[in-house]
């Protein structure tokens, strides 16, 4: 039996690492500046942003309270958001 929570906790770490790592991605850069200049230029800041947090997470040795990673996990959500502006924009010209 006590095998089976060992199990059930190495899994569990295994999946939260997984998690981890899927939040920490870059945001994409894949908004068409040709077609939306302003969108792809606020991606575009965005990209160096989470990059700027990327810095001070390793200046800092990751002891920033979880809140720099939030902030990356929003700035990955505000890129999705515009690129979804960018696709709307496309389809209802």
């Amino acid at each position: 039996m006590k095998h089976n929570g060992v199990y059930l906790a190495a899994a569990l770490i295994l999946c939260l690492v997984f998690i981890g790592v899927t939040f920490a991605q870059r945001p994409e850069s894949n908004i068409d500046p040709s077609k939306h200049p302003n969108l792809a230029e606020a991606q575009h800041h965005i990209l160096q942003a989470f990059e700027k947090i990327d810095e001070a997470q390793r200046s800092n040795k990751d002891q920033l309270g979880g809140h720099a990673e939030k902030a990356k996990q929003l700035l990955d959500q505000a890129s999705r958001e515009l690129k979804e502006a960018a696709e709307f924009a496309n389809h209802h010209k």
